[in-house]
């Protein structure tokens, strides 16, 4: 049987680590070529395309900063030129901010506007205009979008938000083309950023209805079934893979 995913090419932006290398791999590993980008950990990054190649697919990293705006104009064209398709776009990269409204300064506002709203812009409108139909937006939101546990995540929570509004408008205007546009929205997940040991780490654990931290390639999982034709009647949905943390 041939892998689902075979003969299609994905760009998983913030590849390098945690839930996006776990993408990375997971998309391979169902036989998709795949591109993927980092900012700072080019070994972590050169190591996943290692892993995605001994799978037998194509793998490049690219070095891209999420907050470069000609850098990020350019990816998808970069892509194409390297592989000759992009079917399936993974909006990964992101950043976290923590910061009492009053001290959210212009920087910590706009940083968050370039990595966590216009990068995730700038890659679906370059992918919308040359996907073929078939093609897939897969972007990787935040229950904190719907589900405010702490305080002192406005900047963060706003930038999911707007992830939410892309995911259901774009699925809206890209369906005539047969392009599905699908929002994935982790809860806690055990990452280098977000450890599943510590005080902090308890009180995340004992909010999840199932009392555990998520792992990547669960994530992982939910975005290859998105990215396959077994989702073929999926759009427009923003889907909780959280462990109950949100309900």
């Amino acid at each position: 049987m041939m892998p689902k995913l075979s003969q299609k090419t994905a760009l998983v932006t913030g590849g390098s680590r945690g839930i996006g290398a776990a993408i990375a791999r997971k998309l391979a590993a169902e036989g998709a070529n795949v591109a993927l980008t980092y900012s700072s950990s080019e070994a972590k990054a050169q190591q996943v395309t290692t892993e995605c190649r001994g799978l037998g697919v194509q793998a490049e990293a690219i070095c891209a900063n999420a907050a470069d705006i000609d850098v990020m104009k350019g990816l998808v064209d970069r892509v194409v030129d390297g592989f000759g398709q992009l079917d399936i776009l993974v909006n990964n990269a992101a950043i976290f901010s923590v910061a009492p409204l009053e001290e959210c300064s212009d920087e910590d506002f706009q940083n968050i506007i370039d990595i966590n709203i216009r990068a995730v812009f700038l890659t679906a409108r370059a992918a919308a205009k040359i996907m073929p139909s078939g093609g897939r937006i897969i972007n990787i939101g935040s229950g904190s979008a719907h589900s405010i546990r702490f305080p002192n995540e406005s900047l963060y929570t706003m930038s999911k938000c707007a992830v939410v509004g892309f995911t259901r408008a774009w699925a809206r205007d890209l369906g005539t083309k047969g392009i599905t546009v699908n929002c994935v929205q982790p809860g806690p997940i055990a990452t280098d950023m977000t450890p599943e040991e510590g005080d902090i780490a308890d009180i995340y654990r004992d909010i999840t209805g199932l009392k555990r931290y998520g792992k990547p390639e669960e994530v992982a999982q939910l975005v290859a079934f998105l990215a396959s034709d077994d989702s073929s009647y999926i759009t427009g949905a923003c889907l909780n893979i959280d462990g109950g943390y949100g309900t």
